[in-house]
């Protein structure tokens, strides 16, 4: 995980420039030459994106970048459903993930999506999208036949002994 947040904070410095307000790239400036005083400033990413694909490639991935981002349970909402469903599907759990926000109808014109994927070598990788129009449910795809039964509750596992 550690080396995975590395790779992570490096892509964060190339795509926040990109998608955050002057006052965030102000303030994490800022907080760069204070940060042997006190702790590094983490943008405010919630408010630069509506929805979030983040690579589902376990619990542990998506419950520390939720932590660190300081996104919601709405956030990570698709994340977790994909991790459920399909398990660890690598980098393409991304494309599955959007497919449940546009099962649920979310998906509105104007609105700004982040996807963030991790490979091999600790790789991470960002695109960033933004809806040209507002789309109705599709009929097809990965969730057409079960996307009523989503959101589900999702026992946390139980270490043995």
């Amino acid at each position: 995980m550690v080396i995975a947040g590395e790779a992570l904070r490096a892509n964060i410095t190339t795509v926040g420039p990109l998608v955050l307000s002057v006052t965030e790239q102000l303030r994490f400036l800022a907080s760069l030459r204070g940060a042997r005083v006190w702790k590094p400033y983490i943008s405010e990413f919630k408010w630069a994106f509506e929805h979030f694909c983040i690579h589902a490639s376990g619990r542990a991935v998506i419950d520390e970048l939720q932590r660190s981002l300081g996104l919601s349970a709405a956030h990570v909402e698709a994340s977790r459903m994909t991790l459920h469903r399909f398990g660890n599907t690598s980098s393409s759990s991304l494309w599955y993930e959007l497919g449940y926000i546009e099962a649920k109808g979310r998906m509105c014109e104007g609105d700004r999506l982040w996807m963030i994927g991790f490979g091999s070598d600790f790789k991470c990788n960002s695109a960033v999208w933004r809806c040209l129009r507002t789309m109705g449910t599709p009929v097809d795809g990965p969730w057409s036949e079960c996307i009523h039964r989503y959101p589900m509750q999702v026992p946390n596992m139980i270490k043995l002994l």
